[in-house]
């Protein structure tokens, strides 16, 4: 069965930093490419960040971009963000997910195309 499971949410002050992980089970990271989405109350949910392993490649959404930064250890078939100079703005449950690599060459990151999701976990950033 495959599973993805997300930790190390939490509540932080603006400015601060969390570090999400994403442990996947049932499938090799090599062969999707895998990431995080998030959703605020009220908001749609948006793609924050993903990597496809086997190539390194990294995307970013532009909101995210010098601040977050994704990488992926296949030893241990987990897939971190790390997040830093946090705004209430990033304020969501944040979702991890996974892409067949094909699929993520032609489509993008975009919701509707994933293979697997976590539960999410919530990131509270405080003003």
């Amino acid at each position: 069965e495959v599973q993805l499971v997300e930790s190390g949410g939490g509540l932080v002050q603006a400015g601060g930093s969390l570090r999400l992980s994403c442990a996947a089970s049932g499938l090799d990271i090599d062969d999707y490419a895998v990431g995080w989405f998030r959703q605020a109350p009220g908001k749609e949910r948006e793609g924050v960040s993903c990597i496809s392993s086997r190539d390194g490649l990294t995307w970013y959404a532009d909101s995210v971009k010098g601040r977050f930064t994704i990488s992926s250890d296949n030893a241990k078939s987990t897939v971190y963000l790390q997040m830093n100079s946090l705004r209430a703005e990033d304020t969501a449950v944040y979702y991890c997910a996974a892409q067949n690599i094909r699929r993520y060459y032609y489509k993008g990151w975009f919701s509707g195309e994933m293979d697997y999701w976590g539960k999410g976990t919530l990131v509270t950033v405080s003003s």
